[in-house]
């Protein structure tokens, strides 16, 4: 089978592979959303100290058409494949050089090591270096969600971390969910082979620390939980099903290094396949502190002022107005549907009545925004380095829906950002972003290629304190780590 896009890209390009699905989720749950200014600690893991991204980090923004300046570098080499058995088996691996001390003691999770929190501290002995002990420390992340499965592997780095292996794939997981309520036996067939690839490339890595996520599909699909248990026991693999309010926290913390600090406020978002996840930060509580870049993840969490998880995504939105057909007066309708659900967020927080007169911008974090960029750059093919930290006008991302909209689906299939995985979707998301936009209205929209799976690495590192928040270039300017 052709590698993905996203694999080609971790070999080439260094901080971060592509990855720009255009969904998460499938959802028939109310609308969830809090006022909270302090970081809600969840059970699964905490949210601790993360990593800036270097990617378009800081600086005054872009114009349209210019990458965001990532440093790149060479993926480090794949090593030799590790014999089956616990990958914490020795930290001297093939390639890897001699183990630097006796290997961490790791919590066995159906065959992947995946180390106790309380015990990531005890288990490095207090004379190795931090520097010496990543580059024997591979972590992971995979999110499994509603339209694509997707891993990325990374080791730290003095900049945050090297991405060393990754994978996505189109698997419709949610496929019928928002009708049927179930998982269907093709979607589960088709995730169980995605599943089989991201666990060999686990283990081929050795991978030292993980966490696997499932999202709003195998939240409320009513064979959910039993499709993750059957994935436990036939491919070895632990997965969670994330609440919804970690994936929002988690969504902030993989892209907090694009936040433009000179906002008042910043709607981050991410549309995805049967969900999306809206979060409103106030900068202003940074005023007493500063409005440089955040130096760690956390202070980007401590600014949610409020947050929503929409029980609408790209998927379930197509699924319920048809996406391969799309008038204007069916897209009116998708608009209608979502901006209901957001008057009901609105009239809780009154968000609208806060920005007004300040200073405001967007940062969006799907496959939405990323398609909606690759095509007003007029990219032949779809490149991260040129999409990931630009900075569009509200008014250029109204015309690129304009003109989706008076495409046939032909034409959606024949766009090379788009493609026949998305042609059916992509409209949906554009209706779900114009919702917002008419809700919210602002003058600019950054685009991350990158979220969740980051924001994952980022706790996981800082909680093992391999990660050193704020280092500084020998410029004196905060160095940011990597980003998606």
């Amino acid at each position: 089978m052709e590698r993905s896009r996203e694999e080609k890209d971790a070999e080439a390009a260094s901080v971060v592979p592509s990855s720009r699905a255009e969904s998460e989720a499938p959802a028939q749950a109310s609308v969830h959303s809090r006022l909270s200014p302090q970081p809600l600690i969840d059970s699964t893991g905490g949210m601790g100290n993360g990593m800036a991204s270097a990617a378009a980090a800081d600086g005054p923004a872009q114009p349209v058409g210019l990458p965001p300046n990532d440093p790149q570098a060479t993926a480090p080499p794949p090593t030799a494949p590790p014999p089956m058995g616990s990958l914490a088996a020795n930290h001297s691996y093939p390639g890897r050089g001699a183990p630097h001390a006796d290997p961490p003691q790791l919590r066995k999770v159906n065959g992947w090591g995946w180390r106790d929190r309380g015990a990531a501290r005890a288990a490095r002995p207090d004379d190795v270096d931090i520097g010496e002990m990543s580059d024997h420390t591979i972590y992971g992340a995979l999110d499994l969600g509603t339209n694509n499965c997707r891993l990325l592997l990374a080791r730290p780095s003095r900049r945050g971390f090297r991405v060393t292996d990754a994978f996505s794939r189109i698997i419709r997981l949610g496929e019928g969910v928002s009708q049927s309520g179930r998982l269907s036996d093709a979607a589960m067939a088709r995730t169980m082979d995605a599943l089989r690839v991201c666990s060999a490339k686990i283990q081929r890595n050795r991978v030292s620390r993980a966490r696997l996520v499932a999202t709003e599909a195998c939240r409320i699909a009513s064979n959910g939980e039993a499709f993750l248990a059957r994935v436990r026991r036939e491919i070895g693999l632990d997965i969670e099903i994330l609440t919804r309010e970690s994936e929002a926290r988690l969504a902030v913390s993989g892209c907090a290094s694009l936040i433009d600090h000179g906002s008042d406020y910043v709607l981050v978002f991410d549309i995805g396949g049967g969900s999306s996840e809206l979060i409103w930060l106030d900068l202003t509580r940074r005023r007493d502190i500063s409005r440089s870049a955040f130096t760690d993840r956390l202070e980007a969490q401590n600014c949610i002022a409020a947050w929503t998880s929409l029980p609408v995504g790209v998927v379930t939105l197509a699924e319920r107005f048809g996406g391969r057909h799309v008038t204007a007066d069916i897209f009116e309708a998708m608009v209608g549907d979502v901006l209901a659900m957001l008057r009901d967020f609105e009239s809780r927080h009154h968000m609208a009545k806060h920005i007004a007169g300040r200073s405001v911008h967007l940062l969006g974090t799907s496959g939405t925004v990323t398609t909606v960029a690759g095509i007003k750059l007029k990219l032949p093919h779809y490149d991260r380095n040129k999409v990931d930290g630009i900075w569009l006008s509200v008014a250029s991302v109204q015309e690129v829906t304009a003109n989706l909209l008076a495409r046939s689906y032909e034409d959606r299939v024949a766009e090379p950002c788009i493609g026949a995985d998305r042609a059916d979707l992509v409209l949906a998301g554009c209706a779900i972003l114009e919702a917002m936009l008419r809700m919210w209205p602002a003058q600019r929209l950054r685009v991350a290629d990158r979220g969740l799976r980051e924001g994952i690495l980022a706790t996981l590192m800082s909680e093992d304190g391999v990660y050193r928040a704020g280092r500084r270039r020998r410029g004196g300017r905060n160095s940011g780590g990597s980003g998606r």
